[in-house]
Order: structure tokens, then C-alpha cells, then sequence
């Protein structure tokens, strides 16, 4: 058992020396198995509390000062190597290592690094630069070389991004300072989509137009400001090119809004009878006569025109049913309700554009739009705050005051209303409410200016009205006293100038 014992002291004798033997010095330091070992350990302990401590500062500190996800991640990242820089820094000096003795040999090993290790240290300064900088961050959508993803982690050698796929793709980040990028959530998320649409030649551009933003207005991720535009690309081979243009805030579900306007198109295009063409040719003969000869076809049966053939019975069938199913839609629309009339035709039922051309009464559909509303249902109630201006289009409405319960007036087609709280910037001061089923052209808060702008009448109306409307309010006790002699009709017109620049 002694020699036993013996053995065990000599090789722990053994051992103990071979790790405290120094394998190099580093000024007046020595460094041996033990000392490295102890000195990996300890650089691995002040990476781990440097981490814990910048998660907790972005858990408890940064997320009560209301900061986004991006500055958040940033400033968390660029803490956590501060506080990891400054933990190697203290172990190296517990153990006696005197830093200065290292500028030379960091000198040394940075010339081999640098031609070595290129690419690591162009990404490290590229994430550095990138943290720092804030124009890409975590949590923005970004586009690079046709990928499109969230931002999920920026490390000091690479990004993850997340694509609309659910792939995790790593990028090195020197690709971030080479190539353009596209960050659609830069600043302002809010981006537009174009979505092109073609019809037959012949279709009425203004129920085109009309279509198209019904469509993009029955999208609840389409922003009703920027208003959504309908542009007339051009006359194509097969049919007149159109393109609708609808602002989103969420751009990181860009397919699926396209795809759920696309549906509504789809369907407004099918409800008005509008025909999305396909490629097609003619095909012109310049010998019918050979083939009327091969085909063995009764020339008093064939009409030969224009290089066409065509019989002569089907060429009569066919303008005969054509005249009558003409006859027939005149027939059906005179019998339309107001609900299948077109916006432009119940426009121009109104006293105000009743003189527009077509062109401006197109132009006139993309400031608002029309809205059904039931008998019986409230449009707006007082109190409320003003966001849309009212001009009804068939059917009639009426004003109360709901808090005395009393009856103010009845307005009837081609009168409107809501622009006492839009002018004055006061709370609705009456509530209207439909006595049967009406429709109503609703114009919203940013889109009035345009609409005066292109109406200076309707300006001028507005201003009468709002005059009179003035006085039976006061009469009703509902304004002040003297709020009536200081907004006469001049200083109304005034005003409007004032806030819409007409």
C-alpha cells in the first residue's frame, strides 16, 4: 500500500509541476498551463455577466424608456461588448499581465491577422458600423438581392434574417455596406404597391377607375391616406392598361394585401361586366375567293368583305341580336335603382358637377366615395370628431339635436353636410341620421382640399351654408352669441381659403 501511495504523490508532484511550469512570459508575468486555463475561464465568466447585464438593462431599462425593438437590440449589443471588453481587461491585470507588454506582440500578430482574417474583421467593423449607424436594426423588413425578410439578430460577424418564408438566412455583414439594400421600414414603414390591371378596349375608363378604388377601399390593410390612385398606364396590344396604387403601413405582408385586392378587383370587375381580355389575333385572307372555291360555299349565302368571310344569315342574326339585347340593356338600365347607377351618374345628378365633363368627374371619384347607408342608421353623431365630409346622392337625411331631443332639419339629394366640425375644427354639433335608404358621397378630412381646389363653386356653397347653418344653430341655442358676427360669409370663405390655400 505504501508504494502505492508513493505513486500517487509523485505523479500529482509530477502534474502540479508540469501546470505551474511557465510556458512564456509576457513582461514580468509568466504564464503557465494552469495560468492560461485559469485565464480562459475567467474571460468566459465576464462574457457571460456582460451578457446577463445587457439583458437586463434592455429588459428593465430600455423597454420602460418606450424605445422600439431596433434601438433596443442595438444599444443592448453594444453594451454587452463594452462590458466584455472591460471584464478581459480586469482579468488580464489580476493576473499580472501588464498590458503594455502586449502592444508589440499585438502588433505582430495584427499583421498576420489582418491578411489572415480579412473578411472576419471587414465583418466585424461592418456590424460595428452597422449597430452604431441604426440604418438597418433588428425588426425592419429589408430587401437584399431580391430576399425580403425581418432583421432577427445582429452579431459582430453576421445578421439573421428571417424571410417571409420562415427561413433563417446568415448574411455577412460586409454585404450590408457593399450592396443596396431596401429598408422598408426605414423611418416611415409606410410604402406603395402597384398593382397593374388590364380591360377590353372599349371599357369606360371612368368605371374603371370607379371600380378599382371600391376595390381598394374594401381592404382593411389599404391606408385611406395617401388616398389610393388609379393611373392610365397606356393603350397595350390586347387592352387599356391600368394601375392601381395603394399605400400600406405593413410591408411585410405586401403578397397578401396584393392578393386580397386583387379578389376585390376580381369581383368589382365581374359586378360591372368589365371583361379582363386575353391575347388574341386576326387572321386576314388575301385570296377568299380560293377559299370560298375549296370550301364549296353558295356565293349569294357569303358576304366577302375587307378580306373577312363571313355568311351572309349569320351576318344578319347577328346585328339583329345585337340591336335588340341594346334594346334590351336600355330597357334594364332604365329600370336600375340608384343603388346599380354608377358613381359618375349619381354625381352628376348634383347641382355642382351636373356640368363636369366625364374626365373631371373621373377625376372627382378618386377624392371620395360612395357609401350605402339604411333607413333609420346614424352617420355621425355630436360630439363626435369630424374626419369626413357628406354629399348626398339619393335619398334623405335628417338633423338632431339628440341632447334636447329636437328636430333641426331635412336634407334631401344633392345637399350636404359635416363641414362645420371640418372648417372650424369643432366637434360634430348635431347628429344626422337617414329617413330612408341613401347614398352618400363621403369625402375625407385630406382629400376636401383637393376636391375644392378642382370645385371652387362647391367652395363658395360650402361657405353659404355654412352661414345659414350658423344661424339656426344659434337660433337653437347651440353656438355662442357672437359666433355668428364673428364668421360671417365673407370671413368663412376666408377661412376656407386660409386652410385649403383656394
Amino acid at each position: 500500500m505504501n508504494w502505492i501511495t508513493s505513486g500517487a504523490d509523485r505523479f500529482l508532484d509530477n502534474l502540479s509541476s508540469v501546470l505551474t511550469t511557465p510556458l512564456f512570459y509576457l513582461g514580468d508575468a509568466h504564464l503557465s498551463i494552469s495560468a492560461i486555463f485559469k485565464l480562459i475561464l475567467f474571460a468566459i465568466l465576464a462574457f457571460i455577466i456582460s451578457r446577463v447585464l445587457s439583458e437586463g438593462i434592455k429588459r428593465s431599462l430600455l423597454v420602460r424608456m418606450g424605445l422600439d425593438r431596433g434601438s433596443r437590440e442595438a444599444i443592448s449589443t453594444i453594451i454587452s461588448y463594452i462590458l466584455a471588453t472591460i471584464g478581459c481587461i480586469v482579468v488580464m491585470q489580476a493576473a499580472g499581465i501588464n498590458l503594455t507588454s502586449l502592444t508589440v506582440l499585438a502588433g505582430v500578430v495584427g499583421i498576420g491577422f489582418g491578411f489572415g482574417l480579412q473578411n472576419l474583421a471587414s465583418n466585424f467593423i461592418s456590424g460595428i458600423t452597422m449597430l452604431f449607424e441604426q440604418q438597418i436594426r433588428v425588426g425592419d423588413f429589408i430587401e437584399i438581392d431580391s430576399l425580403l425578410g425581418t432583421v432577427e439578430n445582429i452579431s459582430i460577424r453576421s445578421t439573421i434574417i428571417k424571410t417571409i418564408d420562415g427561413l433563417f438566412v446568415i448574411i455577412p455583414n460586409i454585404r450590408f455596406v457593399e450592396t443596396n439594400i431596401i429598408n422598408w421600414s426605414y423611418r416611415d414603414p409606410k410604402s406603395r404597391l402597384r398593382i397593374p390591371v388590364g380591360v377590353a378596349y372599349g371599357t369606360d375608363p371612368t368605371i374603371v377607375t370607379e371600380a378599382l378604388l371600391v376595390a381598394a377601399r374594401m381592404s382593411p390593410n389599404v391606408l385611406s391616406h395617401p388616398s389610393p390612385k388609379v393611373w392610365f398606364r397606356g393603350f397595350g396590344d390586347n387592352a387599356l392598361n391600368f394601375e392601381l396604387l395603394v399605400w400600406i403601413d405593413q410591408p411585410q405582408e405586401s403578397d397578401a394585401i396584393k392578393s386580397a385586392v386583387n379578389f376585390s378587383i376580381d369581383y368589382e370587375l365581374r359586378h360591372r361586366g368589365i371583361e379582363i381580355p386575353f391575347p388574341q389575333q386576326d387572321l386576314w385572307l388575301r385570296n377568299p375567293q380560293e377559299v370560298t372555291k375549296l370550301f364549296h360555299l353558295p356565293s349569294k349565302d357569303t358576304d366577302i368583305s375587307n378580306g373577312k368571310v363571313f355568311p351572309q344569315n349569320a351576318n344578319k342574326h347577328s346585328v339583329e341580336s345585337k340591336s335588340n339585347s341594346s334594346v334590351s340593356e336600355t330597357k334594364k338600365s332604365g329600370s336600375k335603382s340608384p343603388n346599380n347607377w354608377t358613381l359618375r351618374d349619381l354625381l352628376r345628378r348634383v347641382a355642382y358637377f351636373e356640368q363636369c365633363t366625364d374626365l373631371e368627374l373621373r377625376q372627382l371619384i378618386e377624392y371620395g366615395y360612395r357609401q350605402l347607408f339604411p333607413g333609420g342608421q346614424i352617420i355621425c353623431k355630436e360630439n363626435d370628431p369630424g374626419d369626413s365630409f357628406y354629399i348626398i346622392l339619393s335619398g334623405a337625411v335628417e338633423v338632431l339635436y339628440q341632447k334636447a331631443d329636437q328636430y333641426i332639419a331635412t336634407l334631401h339629394e344633392g345637399e350636404f353636410f359635416g363641414e362645420i366640425s371640418l372648417l372650424l375644427g369643432t366637434p360634430r354639433t348635431a347628429t344626422v341620421r337617414t329617413m330612408e335608404d341613401s347614398i352618400l358621397f363621403v369625402v375625407e378630412r385630406h382629400d376636401l382640399q383637393k376636391l375644392l381646389v378642382e370645385q371652387p363653386n362647391l367652395a363658395d356653397q360650402i361657405a353659404q351654408k355654412l352661414s345659414e347653418r350658423q344661424q339656426a344653430l344659434r337660433d337653437l341655442g347651440l353656438l355662442e352669441g357672437d359666433y355668428l358676427e364673428q364668421t360671417p360669409f365673407l370671413k368663412i370663405r376666408k377661412r376656407i381659403q386660409v386652410l385649403f390655400g383656394i
